[in-house]
């Protein structure tokens, strides 16, 4: 796995940058909500504004969502980039199935099958890109405007 790693100007506008590939079986979401939290706790270090709590809590639930459904849904190695910069972060995860993931209307009678509805939810945009051996989902989280740094 690849470290957190600013890109050139690291000020508040450009990016902070981390990269994970598991290879076939070897994809873990305890993991990659470790590699995210590292990359959050890293952000003050750069001198940025540390991220939101909300946002981070956020970022955790779709990072695991995203993992998950790789692990579950997908023969074969997948990825997860996280990229933090001015305007948010950006969680994308790629893996090996060319199914389209499938948003469900909530059901309580229902166990599991939440995960897209959930990503949707707090994210301010998901975008899913078919690639020719897969696809990629990156979902955009934004700090709300209100929201207090954590501590």
């Amino acid at each position: 796995m690849k470290q957190a790693e600013d890109e050139p100007g690291a000020d508040e506008q450009t990016g902070l940058r981390y990269g994970a590939f598991w290879a076939d079986g070897a994809a873990c979401a305890v993991e990659a909500r470790r590699a995210l939290q590292a990359l959050l706790a890293h952000v003050p270090c750069t001198g940025r504004t540390p991220v939101p709590a909300p946002l981070a809590i956020d970022a955790e639930l779709v990072v695991s969502e995203l993992v998950t459904n790789a692990i579950r849904h997908a023969p074969g190695p997948c990825g997860m980039i996280l990229r933090l910069s001015g305007d948010g972060l950006a969680i994308t995860v790629w893996d090996t199935s060319t199914e389209q993931p499938v948003v469900r209307k909530r059901d309580g009678q229902r166990f599991g099958g939440h995960g897209m509805h959930v990503v949707h939810t707090v994210s301010s945009e998901v975008a899913v890109t078919s690639l020719g051996n897969g696809k990629q989902i990156t979902a955009y989280l934004r700090p709300a405007l209100s929201a207090t740094p954590a501590a």
